[in-house]
């Protein structure tokens, strides 16, 4: 077997290994603690809401295992209006001299505003061309949450990944968290149902030049059948149905994630 095509049989495996409730790959190596970015997630300035959704989110570890430094050059495509992560980036990287680099949605609905993002000036980007969303090789590090599967559906994907492979140093980290389909059936390339299967995101990241570095299973729930009548919206925190059948999906949780990092070659 080829070694591109081992390794997606590894990511497959590893899928299906957390569906059935065993162990699937190993953990990647734990960072040295870092008490800046848990003060940051701990802060009382962040919103209710927002830190009722760390059990499912699971902030530190994530960004942990990406490997976020304060002092880095962080872009952060489609905060979206609420922010959630922007709640913590800000001032973890703002206490540590980085920088945040917040990538806006064109959607006026979901566009986030700029001094929520602690900066004056807000790079827009809808990927239907190519843009440069900070000067070429300067950025550290991308990071993106649950929009993978939005780019898919508007067929603006590879556009987008090649704009994070531009906009990163050689060496840089490029993180993507997003719903997780099933390995059971093709991929539906518009995503129709929120759920993008995990091979199938490496596939359109190395297609950009990125190099594939690890999965962690932080974000996986074995709850979600990934089978809802209102696609992924039906669980939390969208939960699209309303009323209908609520605390059925209120036991299931969030989402199925995976959460893959990827790195911007260095020759």
């Amino acid at each position: 077997m080829k070694p591109k095509s081992l390794r997606l049989a590894l990511a497959a495996f590893s899928v299906a290994a957390v569906s059935m409730g065993v162990s699937g790959l190993p953990a990647w190596p734990a960072a040295a603690d870092d008490a800046a970015l848990r003060t940051a997630i701990a802060s009382p300035e962040r919103t209710a809401r927002y830190t009722a959704r760390d059990v499912w989110r699971h902030p530190y570890e994530v960004l942990t295992f990406f490997g976020l430094r304060p002092d880095m050059t962080v872009v952060e495509i489609w905060p979206g209006r609420r922010g959630w992560w922007t709640e913590i980036l800000v001032p973890y990287l703002k206490n540590g001299r980085g920088t945040y680099v917040p990538i806006a949605n064109s959607n006026p609905k979901k566009k986030i505003r700029s001094e929520q993002a602690g900066t004056d000036r807000l790079v827009v980007a809808d990927f239907k061309a190519d843009v440069d969303l900070a000067p070429p090789g300067t950025a550290d590090m991308v990071l993106t949450f649950r929009n993978l599967h939005n780019w898919m559906k508007r067929g603006v994907a590879d556009n987008a990944f090649r704009a994070f492979y531009k906009a990163l140093k050689p060496g840089g980290i490029l993180g993507v968290v997003d719903h997780r389909a099933k390995t059971d059936k093709p991929q539906d390339p518009l995503a129709g149902d929120g759920y993008v299967r995990e091979d199938y995101a490496i596939a359109l990241a190395e297609k950009a030049g990125f190099s594939f570095v690890g999965i962690s299973e932080i974000n996986a729930n074995p709850r979600d059948t990934r089978d809802h009548p209102a696609g992924v919206w039906t669980l939390a925190p969208s939960f699209r149905l309303k009323d209908k059948d609520r605390v059925k999906y209120e036991a299931i949780g969030e989402s199925d994630r995976f959460t893959l990092k990827f790195m911007k070659p260095t020759k």
